[in-house]
């Protein structure tokens, strides 16, 4: 059961999304591809603090449908690159925002120390090998790197009172120092999630649309049914404060 929601979540509706946003029209595209990894509050806070240069190449890793590299394509002139372990993630992306992206999970077909900014936004969670993912990703940083990561940690050790979604688990905040602390990497600058919970209301109509088009598709099917109710889980644990999101901007030490 775990493999199959989390690959009709990360997989089969993250291509469902591209075709939908594709057939409503270009304004629907990024705020499609953001749905679930992150709101524009958040993307501008990563972006203000990175400080990505024009042009310059910015990995997105674990990028699902693209949105959010597409966003920073837009307000700030990068030039991303993306990988994603799941196929129809990465065909979503190529399709809707026709960026480069490679399958890959936690090895990333990436030359050691040539990434200077990025992000992974609410990937680590979903990964079976945490310490292997956050050591990968230190390795392909420049010294000078800055690179942003939306993280979910638990708020309490020990179990959670809401099942949390298939194929999750959650750090807590001491597991998690502990993960950057062994990769050398160091928090600069930190927020949370809960800072930018506001969306103007063009982001919320056009995500609203994408949201019933795809239910009015596919609601019927039970992959599509899977994924709600990984997302319904991850709601409850968020809105009972038991998994809180984190912002944290890591640089090389």
């Amino acid at each position: 059961m775990k493999a199959d929601s989390m690959s009709a979540e990360f997989d089969t509706v993250a291509e469902w999304t591209a075709e939908v946003a594709a057939d409503l029209g270009p304004d629907y595209a990024i705020p499609a591809g953001c749905r679930g990894s992150g709101s524009p509050g958040v993307l501008r806070w990563f972006l203000d603090r990175l400080a990505p240069a024009s042009g310059r190449t910015f990995l997105d890793c674990g990028a699902g449908v693209g949105g959010p590299a597409a966003f920073a394509a837009r307000e700030a002139g990068v030039a991303p690159v993306l990988t994603d372990p799941e196929a129809g993630a990465c065909r979503a992306a190529r399709s809707l925002f026709s960026l480069p992206t490679v399958r890959a999970g936690t090895s990333l077909p990436i030359a050691t120390r040539s990434i200077g900014t990025g992000w992974s936004l609410g990937v680590l969670c979903t990964v079976g090998d945490q310490a292997a993912y956050v050591a990968e990703l230190r390795r392909v940083l420049r010294p000078d790197a800055r690179f942003g990561v939306l993280v979910y940690t638990a708020s309490h050790p020990g179990r959670l009172r809401h099942d949390p979604p298939d194929g999750n688990t959650f750090p807590t905040g001491e597991v998690l120092a502990a993960l950057l602390d062994g990769a050398s990497l160091r928090v600069e600058e930190s927020g949370r999630t809960d800072d930018f919970a506001g969306v103007s209301p063009t982001w919320q109509q056009a995500t609203a649309a994408v949201q019933a088009e795809l239910e009015s598709r596919h609601g019927q099917d039970p992959r599509w049914q899977a994924a709600e109710r990984q997302s319904e889980r991850m709601r409850r644990l968020l809105d009972a404060d038991e998994v809180v999101g984190r912002l944290l901007v890591l640089v090389p030490v």
